[in-house]
């Protein structure tokens, strides 16, 4: 079965490891996480549990969102995600923090990376440069962009567009430092996303 938590991003720091190596690491304000629903194979299909993370006041919701909370007798919370194939044992109302995760763990992180707005093909697709000789013409625009018999460029074409701000997961980050006081994870590398941004840590059990 699988676990996981909901945490912000702090930003990143460094740390030593036993053998005093410089490790780059991320700071993860992770939860505590409350049980907000079930969802099981007999009603729904799929096993899962939703959970919710950071504190919101009443009036920032609509009644829709607010029944649910108030049906069990839960705070609001600002952001519900739903956990696929978690432990059956939670009940509604039970909070989960970082003492899920150990030093050492490995986990995968998801999160959305950050926007870098509208880019061109050489920043977007990290395609070649043209010539920068004189009277090329041809520097940084994309070359060719279809066939001549097709009349049409096809679906898929690398272009220039939007960039980053993309729903990203990064696996195989290991665990360097659980912080039980402060409910902080430090995670080996980076971590997708802005600071302050939502992220998912995913781990499975033993």
């Amino acid at each position: 079965m699988a676990k996981g938590l909901l945490g912000k991003k702090v930003g990143m720091t460094q740390i030593f490891d036993e053998k005093e190596n410089m490790v780059p690491v991320t700071v993860i304000e992770a939860g505590p996480c409350v049980v907000t629903e079930k969802r099981t194979e007999e009603k729904d299909g799929y096993q899962a549990v939703q959970l919710g993370f950071e504190d919101i006041k009443e009036n920032k919701l609509n009644k829709p969102k607010m029944g649910q909370f108030n049906k069990y007798e839960l705070k609001p919370k600002k952001y519900l995600v739903e956990f696929r194939d978690f432990a059956s044992d939670l009940e509604i109302g039970d909070e989960i923090t970082v003492d899920i995760f150990e030093e050492g763990e490995i986990i995968k992180v998801k999160g959305v990376s950050k926007g870098k707005g509208f880019s061109g093909n050489i920043k977007r697709w990290n395609q070649k440069i043209g010539p920068k000789t004189h009277g090329s013409h041809f520097h940084r625009a994309p070359g060719s962009i279809g066939a001549v018999d097709a009349s049409r460029v096809f679906k898929g074409q690398k272009m220039p567009g939007r960039m980053g701000n993309e729903k990203t997961t990064i696996h195989n980050l290991m665990v360097m430092k659980v912080d039980s006081e402060r409910g902080v994870v430090l995670i080996k590398g980076s971590v997708p996303g802005a600071k302050k941004s939502l992220v998912r840590l995913i781990g499975l059990e033993k």
